[in-house]
C-alpha cells in the first residue's frame, strides 16, 4: 500500500528536523463526565529578562509601543479589559496591544474591531475574540520556552486573516503559520505585508498533516476543531512543548483541549467549551 502524496507547501525561512512519532489519538472521552465544565489552569505572569521585559504599564498606556497607532486609546482599553476578565499574562497582554486588530478586518467593521467578538473575514472564516485568543495564546505561554523568555517555534494550524501570527510574532522566536484556504492564505500574506514582521513564514497547505520540516515546535496552536488531534500535531511537538486547541465531541459540541508532551509522554486536559469552525482536510 502505497503512502498518499503530500500536500503542497509555500514557505520561507530556516527548517529544522522531524520528529519521533507517539502512539497518542486524543479522543474525547465520553466516559469521563462532561468535558465542558469550565475550569482554569492557573497562570502566572511571567518575569523576563531586563532587556526584554514587557510591563502591564507598557501593555496599558498610549503610544507606549512604536504598535500603536490613531487607535491606540481603544486598544488599550480592549487589553485593561481583557486583563479585567481574568487574563494575567503581561506578554500576551502587551503583544495584543501591539497589534493593530482593525488592519485586519475590512473597513466596514473597523468600528468593532476591539469589541469583544467574532468578525467575518470572508471565506466562510472569521476572527476570534480578543478574549479567545488571549485565553489560548495564554495557555500556550506555559509552553517551552527559550534562554530569552521567549517562546520558541510556534506552529500556528489556520492563519485566517494573520491576526493571531502577528500577535505571535510578539512572543515567539519563529512562527509558521498553516492556511489550507488559497483566499485567506493570499489575504493572510497581503495584512502582513505592510508589518515586515521577519519571523512570521506563511504556508499554504493542509494543516492536518502539520509541517514536519519546521519540527519539533515549542508550541501548536489551532483555530479549527475536529473529533480528535490529528497525529502529526502531536508528532511535531517538542518534549516540554504544549498544543492548544479544540476538540469536538459527536454532538458537535467543542472544548479547549491542552496538550503538554512530557519526558515521559503526552498529557491532555480538557477545559471550557468554545466555538470554532470545524477542522478541514485538503486545500482549496
Amino acid at each position: 500500500m502505497t503512502s498518499p502524496p503530500k500536500p503542497p507547501f509555500e514557505a520561507s525561512g530556516k527548517l529544522g528536523q522531524g520528529n519521533v512519532r507517539p502512539a497518542f489519538p486524543v479522543l474525547l472521552d465520553p466516559d469521563k463526565g462532561n468535558p465542558f465544565a469550565p475550569k482554569k489552569i492557573a497562570v502566572a505572569a511571567r518575569a523576563t529578562s531586563a532587556g526584554s521585559q514587557i510591563s502591564l504599564k507598557r501593555a496599558f498606556q498610549p503610544g507606549a509601543s512604536s504598535g500603536f497607532g490613531l487607535d491606540s486609546a481603544v486598544r488599550a482599553r480592549m487589553v485593561r479589559r481583557l486583563a479585567e476578565q481574568g487574563v494575567v499574562d503581561v506578554q500576551v497582554l502587551a503583544a495584543l496591544g501591539a497589534v493593530q486588530r482593525h488592519h485586519f478586518v475590512d473597513t466596514a467593521l473597523a468600528n468593532l474591531a476591539y469589541e469583544d467578538t467574532s468578525l467575518p473575514i470572508g471565506f466562510g472564516q472569521t476572527i476570534s475574540k480578543p478574549n479567545v485568543v488571549a485565553r489560548m495564546l495564554e495557555l500556550l505561554q506555559e509552553g517551552l520556552h527559550d534562554a530569552s523568555g521567549r517562546l520558541g517555534r510556534v506552529l500556528e494550524i489556520g492563519t485566517g486573516c494573520g491576526y493571531q501570527a502577528a500577535v505571535l510574532s510578539h512572543l515567539a522566536t519563529e512562527v509558521y503559520s498553516m492556511e489550507r484556504l488559497r483566499g485567506l492564505h493570499d489575504k493572510a500574506r497581503e495584512n502582513l505585508r505592510s508589518l515586515r514582521l521577519a519571523n512570521v513564514h506563511l504556508l499554504f497547505g493542509d494543516g492536518i498533516h502539520g509541517f514536519a520540516k519546521g519540527a519539533p515546535y515549542a508550541g501548536i496552536i489551532a483555530a479549527a476543531g475536529g473529533a480528535a488531534i490529528p497525529p502529526a500535531w502531536t508528532d511535531q511537538l517538542a518534549v516540554g512543548g504544549r498544543l492548544v486547541a479544540p476538540l469536538q465531541d459527536a454532538s458537535g459540541a467543542q472544548a479547549l483541549v491542552v496538550v503538554d508532551r512530557t519526558a515521559r509522554g503526552l498529557r491532555q486536559t480538557l477545559l471550557e467549551a468554545v466555538h470554532f469552525v470545524p477542522l478541514k482536510s485538503g486545500v482549496g
